[in-house]
C-alpha cells in the first residue's frame, strides 16, 4: 500500500517547504532553538571535562595534562560542531529538514537509480541513533542528580542507590509524560536553557579570573602535544573528549522545526561562547586545585569540577537548573527518537506503528507508544546496570562519532551529486572531515569492553529489524507481482463481460497501481461484485519533508469504472487517505463525486507462512512474521474509519 516516490513522480508534484505552522519572529524561533536543539550539547560541561581528564589520571596528573585535555575539547567544539555542522552541513537541507535519514534522501533522489548505498547509509545512522537516544537520558539525568554528593552536608544521604533511584523516579514521570505532548511545557524550555548558559558562562568566567593563563589553550598545539606524548592513553582521552560534542546532530535534525538562522544565531551568540567559558573555567578551577594540592603536600584528585565550581551556598540551585537542564536534553532526544522512526516508517524501514499527534497547532508534536515504552526500558536498564554516569560515559561517545561517519558519508554523496561539485573538490571538503570523526570513532572503539558494545548492539538489532522487514517486504511484493494481472486488461475484460454491478465506490489500497490489487481479484472472484465507481489508490513518499496539499492527490481515469489515485506524502507527514481522496473524479461522458458516506475501502492482508527452503532463513521469517503482526492496523495509519473496511488475501511463503 506504500511506496517510495521515483524521480518522474517527483517532477509532477510541488512540496511545501517546512511545517504547516512556523513563528514569523526571529527572536521567538530562536529562543525555541536554544530550548530544543542545544539541550544535549549544552549538558556535555556536567561529565565530558571530568571523563576526558579521568582518561590520564592512572599515573597522577600534571598541569600540561589539563591544559592539553581541555585544547582537545575545545578544539573539537570548534572543528565538529561550528565548522562541520553550523557552518557546512546545515546547508545540505532537504526543503528545510535534516537529519540522518533526510540526508539520505536527499542524496538517494540525487542518485537515482544507484540510490540503494544511500539507503544502507540512512539505515545504519537511523540504527546507531536509537543507540544514542537511550544513552542521553539515562547519562545527563544521572549526572545532573550526582551533583547532589558535592553538598558536604547531603553527602551522607545522597549515596549512590539513592541518586539512581532518584533518577528512575525523574526518568520514569518523564515518559509518562510523553503521552500527553509537550506543547505546554516545552514554551519554558527556551528561558530555562537560556538561564543555564548564562549560569554556566558566569561559573565559568569566575574561575578564568582565577587562573586567566587558561586562555593560553585556545592555540591547538597544547593538545597536539598531548596526544604525541600519550600513546593509547591519548585516543582514550580522545574517546572522552568527544563527549564534548554529543548532541551535534540535533543541530541539523531540528533544521525543519526552527530553521538554519534561528540554530546558527543560538550558536554563536550564546552557546558556543557559554561552553567554552565553562570549559576554560573548569580548566582554571583544576590548576588551582592542583597548585593547592601540590603547595600543601596532598594527593591531587579529578573530582565533580562542574559542581563544585559554585560555592557552596548555591550549589543546590545549580543542581536544580541542571537537573531540568538535562530533563530538557532528554526531552529533545526522545521528540527525536519519534520523529526519526516516523520518518523511518514512511521511507518503508519499519512496520507502521501507532502514531498520535499530541497538538493541534504542531505538526511535529507527535507521540508513538511503542518506542516511549521501548526507549524507557532501554534507559531504565542502563541506569540499573552501569550505576553511575562515569561508567556510562564510556557507551556514548560510539553512537554518536558512527551516526557522524554516516552523516559525512551522506554529505559527500549530496555535494557531489546534488550540488554537482567536481569530484577533486567535494573530496577536498569532506575528507577533512571524514577523517575527524573516523579518528574519535577509532578512540571510542578501543572502551567498547567497558560499555561500548550497549550502543553497538543496540543499532546492531534495530539494523536487523530493517534488515527484515525490508527484505520481507520484497518477498511478498516479489510474490503479489508474479500473481498480478495488469489493471488495464483487467478493466477491458470486465467492460466487455459486466459483473453484477453494485452502488456506492470501493477504494482499493495496493503499493503497484499497474496492476490489479489482490483485495479486487478476490472480491471478484468471491463476491462476484463491482461497485459502480472504483478507485486504485496508492499511497507514495517522497523523498521530501512535506507535499503541498494542491499537488497531493493525481488521478488517471481508465474508463467509466476504474480511476488510479496517487497520493504523495513527505516523509515527515502522516498520511489520511479519506480527507486527501479528491471528491471530483472528471470523466469526459460524467463527472463521478466521492461520497463519503457510500464508500467502502479494501485492503490486501496475506497470511505469511515460513519455509527453511525458500526467501530468508527460518529464524527471520518469524521475525519478519512478528513485525507484521505487530504493525499498526492499515486502517489505523491511513486514518481509514474502521466500519468501512474489508480485508482480503492469501497465503504468502517468505
Amino acid at each position: 500500500m506504500t511506496a517510495t516516490a521515483t524521480d518522474s513522480t517527483d517532477n509532477q508534484h510541488a512540496v511545501a517547504q517546512g511545517h504547516a505552522v512556523r513563528h514569523p519572529a526571529l527572536a521567538a524561533l530562536t529562543v525555541g532553538a536554544i530550548g530544543v536543539v542545544f539541550g544535549d550539547i549544552g549538558t556535555s560541561p556536567l561529565y565530558a571535562f571530568r571523563e576526558a581528564l579521568s582518561q590520564s589520571a592512572a599515573d597522577g596528573i600534571d598541569p600540561s595534562e589539563i591544559l592539553g585535555v581541555l585544547s582537545l575539547a575545545l578544539w573539537t567544539l570548534f572543528l565538529v560542531v561550528t565548522i562541520k555542522y553550523v557552518i557546512f552541513l546545515m546547508r545540505a537541507d532537504n526543503q528545510g529538514e535534516g537529519g540522518v535519514l533526510a540526508l539520505a534522501a536527499l542524496a538517494r533522489r540525487s542518485l537515482g537509480l544507484r540510490s540503494r548505498f544511500a539507503l544502507i547509509l540512512g539505515a545504519a545512522g537511523a540504527s546507531l541513533f536509537y543507540g544514542d537516544a537511550i544513552i542521553t537520558p539515562a547519562l545527563s539525568v544521572l549526572s545532573a542528580m550526582e551533583g547532589l554528593r558535592t553538598i558536604p552536608a547531603a553527602a551522607s544521604i545522597f549515596d549512590e542507590g539513592v541518586i539512581r533511584l532518584c533518577t528512575i523516579v525523574i526518568l520514569i514521570g518523564l515518559f509518562l509524560l510523553q503521552s500527553r505532548g509537550t506543547a505546554h511545557v516545552s514554551k519554558l524550555f527556551g528561558p530555562i536553557c537560556i538561564l543555564w548558559f548564562l549560569v554556566i558562562g558566569g561559573l565559568g568566567i569566575w574561575h578564568i579570573a582565577d587562573e586567566p593563563s587558561i586562555a593560553r589553550v585556545i592555540w591547538p598545539g597544547y593538545g597536539i602535544r598531548f596526544l604525541a606524548s600519550h600513546g593509547v592513553v591519548g585516543l582514550f582521552v580522545l574517546g572522552a573528549v568527544f563527549l564534548t560534542v554529543t548532541g551535534a546532530e540535533a543541530l541539523t535534525a531540528d533544521m525543519g522545526h526552527f530553521g538554519r538562522l534561528p540554530i546558527r544565531i543560538g550558536w554563536f551568540s550564546l552557546v558556543l561562547p557559554a561552553l567554552t567559558l565553562n570549559y576554560l573555567g573548569q580548566g582554571a578551577f583544576a590548576l588551582s586545585a592542583l597548585e593547592r594540592a601540590a603547595a600543601s603536600g596532598q594527593t591531587f584528585t579529578n573530582q565533580d569540577w562542574f559542581f563544585l565550581m559554585a560555592p557552596e551556598a548555591f550549589r543546590p540551585a545549580l543542581i536544580v537548573l541542571a537537573g531540568m537542564a538535562t530533563v530538557i536534553a532528554a526531552q529533545a532526544v526522545i521528540t527525536g527518537a519519534f520523529s526519526l522512526t516516523q520518518q523511518a516508517i514512511q521511507l518503508g524501514f519499519l512496520p507502521r506503528l501507532r502514531v498520535r499527534q499530541t497538538s493541534a497547532d504542531f505538526q511535529g508534536q507527535i507521540y508513538l507508544p511503542a518506542i516511549n515504552w521501548l526507549l524507557l526500558f532501554g534507559v531504565l536498564v542502563l541506569v540499573i546496570q552501569f550505576k553511575t554516569s562515569s561508567a556510562m560515559a564510556a557507551a556514548y561517545g560510539i553512537a554518536v562519532t558512527g551516526t557522524m561517519v554516516v552523516t559525512t558519508c551522506l554529505a559527500y554523496l549530496v555535494v557531489r551529486h546534488r550540488w554537482g561539485w567536481r569530484r577533486p573538490l567535494a573530496l577536498a571538503a569532506i575528507l577533512p572531515f571524514l577523517t575527524l570523526d573516523l579518528i574519535f570513532f577509532g578512540a571510542n572503539i578501543l572502551r567498547v569492553i567497558e560499555g561500548g558494545w550497549v550502543p553497538l548492539l543496540v543499532g546492531a538489532g534495530v539494523g536487523l529489524i530493517i534488515y527484515t522487514w525490508v527484505r520481507g517486504r520484497g518477498i511478498v511484493s516479489a510474490f503479489e507481482k508474479r500473481q498480478a494481472i495488469p489493471i488495464v486488461d483487467l478493466a477491458a475484460a470486465l467492460a466487455k463481460r459486466p459483473p453484477e454491478r453494485v452502488p456506492g465506490t470501493a477504494v482499493f489500497l495496493t503499493a503497484n497501481p499497474a496492476s490489479a490489487p489482490g483485495a479486487l481479484l478476490h472480491n471478484l472472484k468471491h463476491n462476484k461484485v463491482l461497485h459502480a465507481q472504483n478507485l486504485i489508490v496508492t499511497i507514495r513518499t517522497a523523498d521530501r519533508p512535506m507535499v503541498q496539499p494542491e499537488y497531493r492527490a493525481h488521478v488517471e481515469r481508465l474508463d467509466d469504472d476504474f480511476a488510479t489515485v496517487t497520493l504523495t506524502y513527505g516523509f515527515m507527514e502522516t498520511p489520511d487517505v479519506p480527507r486527501d481522496l479528491p471528491r471530483e473524479l472528471g470523466v469526459e461522458q460524467k463527472q463521478m463525486g466521492l461520497n463519503p458516506m457510500k464508500t467502502s475501502y479494501f485492503i490486501g492482508r496475506n497470511t505469511l507462512k515460513p519455509e527453511a527452503d525458500k526467501g530468508m532463513p527460518l529464524w527471520q521469517d518469524r521475525l519478519f512474521m512478528f513485525l507484521q503482526r505487530n504493525a499498526s492496523d492499515p486502517t489505523d495509519f491511513l486514518r481509514i474509519p474502521p466500519g468501512k473496511v474489508l480485508e482480503l488475501g492469501e497465503q504468502v511463503t517468505v
